[in-house]
């Protein structure tokens, strides 16, 4: 974890191994004054490196066993996530994803956004962005 002072604000980096690493310039997950911003997760397998192999269930299970790795390694856990956003590379999987997704949200839902977008890194099926509040 990387510690930054900006603007008398902190700003901590955060890193897991639990989860999948970085494929470009960014963290997995930046916190500042008590929130907590995790960037878009697709369903790698931390311990690969590799897309899982499947349909939407088995994606969207991993990219929320990554998103709880991080939430983790900050600190927070899925009852502080106030917004998900989830794009999906078929809208026709939104119900096989919500599904899954109710499974983790199961109460006091966050605040969602969902869409279909043209295309996801590596091909994956679904990507979910998540911000946690202390």
């Amino acid at each position: 974890m990387t510690t930054i002072n900006i603007r008398y604000k902190m700003k901590k980096i955060i890193r897991t191994p639990n989860a999948p690493a970085a494929i470009g310039p960014y963290s997995q997950a930046v916190e500042i004054n008590g929130t907590l911003y995790i960037s878009g997760q697709i369903p790698i397998d931390p311990a690969t490196g590799k897309l899982v192999e499947g349909d939407i269930t088995a994606q969207t299970i991993r990219v929320f066993k990554n998103i709880e790795a991080i939430l983790q390694a900050a600190g927070y856990s899925f009852v502080e996530v106030v917004k998900s956003t989830c794009y999906l590379s078929d809208i026709a999987d939104f119900k096989a994803m919500n599904e899954v997704y109710g499974r983790y949200y199961f109460e006091n839902h966050p605040a969602r956004a969902a869409f279909a977008v043209k295309d996801l890194p590596m091909g994956a099926l679904i990507e979910i962005e998540t911000i946690a509040v202390k």
